[in-house]
């Protein structure tokens, strides 16, 4: 009976030692992130109404872009929806019990458990890429525009899916992670398997692959799939990628190099979106229709209220010829 009382003090003094230590990070962290009223309204206000900060995110250079690319590319801003998830954002991220909670679980299950089934589970980390009025401007569509099919691959809990989908009438979706495919189920969205996608006998007006050529172990195979699971003619694939490239495939709570590992040459953004264009989406039988600057955001914890990655989106169609 001591025994056990012996081992239950040591659990709650762990418990509470973890979280002690986890608090007295979050207070060194930054001064943006004290939980004053005050503070937390002039924060706010900062993200959501100041656009200098934020500027970084969506500038180019367009004179350092290929010839061929110089005319496509769409200039994008910040805009109401990206400033609504930033509020939303900070917003969760001061709820401290809570994030206290998903931190725990994340050190107890992050070494057996991919960090996107942990998110899953929680329900926490969603995305966000561009918003309906972006999408829009980069597919040269209208509000009202329909389409019959899309796909979403790596479609993760299905916010982004679901902007998009308010453009077609059948909306299909994969991922690997079971937690989220249970988020994906409850949108009602229809689930392929990875590898089930690309025999159902139809084809997609639209298939997205958002920030998941960096994370496939084969990603030229990938997108010649989808360039023959395409529409002829009208069909587009809209694909965004993360630079500078850092290629990694998560297995489990390991992350290992992909079996066929694309190289980006270039040292800025623009050379690697011209480099992406003329040797990888050329050699996978695609040309390049628009791209743009936007940054791939994603909830926060804790620790940040939001954090930002450097996203280049295209709009990708099939070429007359495949290179080889």
């Amino acid at each position: 009976m001591c025994h056990l009382q012996l081992r239950t003090l040591i659990f709650v003094a762990w418990v509470l030692g973890y979280i002690a230590f986890l608090l007295s990070v979050r207070r060194m962290w930054t001064g943006k992130y004290v939980r004053s009223p005050l503070v937390r309204s002039l924060f706010l206000n900062m993200v959501t109404e100041s656009e200098a900060p934020a500027a970084e995110w969506y500038r180019c250079t367009p004179d350092l872009l290929g010839d061929s690319l110089r005319p496509l590319f769409v200039q994008s801003h910040l805009d109401s929806s990206t400033k609504a998830f930033l509020k939303r954002s900070a917003e969760k991220s001061s709820w401290l019990f809570t994030q206290l909670y998903h931190s725990f679980v994340s050190t107890v299950l992050s070494p057996l458990v991919s960090r996107t089934s942990i998110n899953g589970f929680l329900g926490r980390g969603s995305m966000f890429v561009f918003s309906a009025d972006q999408f829009q401007r980069l597919l040269q569509i209208s509000p009202d525009w329909k389409a019959e099919r899309l796909l979403d691959l790596g479609a993760g809990d299905g916010s982004v899916t679901e902007m998009m989908g308010a453009h077609f009438r059948e909306i299909y979706a994969t991922e690997v992670s079971l937690p989220m495919r249970w988020h994906l189920q409850r949108r009602n969205y229809k689930l392929l398997g990875i590898d089930e996608w690309q025999q159902t006998g139809f084809q997609y007006d639209v298939i997205s692959c958002l920030n998941l050529l960096d994370r496939c172990n084969d990603p030229l195979h990938l997108l010649q799939d989808i360039r023959q699971m395409l529409v002829p003619k009208t069909g587009r694939l809209i694909l965004a990628a993360v630079l500078p490239f850092q290629p990694y495939v998560e297995i489990g709570g390991r992350w290992e190099r992909p079996k066929e590992h694309l190289k980006i040459k270039g040292k800025t953004w623009e050379e690697q979106v011209t480099n992406l264009s003329n040797e990888v989406f050329r050699r996978a039988g695609f040309e390049v229709e628009a791209v743009t600057r936007l940054p791939y955001l994603c909830e926060g914890d804790m620790y940040s209220d939001y954090y930002v990655l450097d996203d280049a989106v295209f709009v990708l169609k099939a070429s007359d010829v495949e290179d080889k």
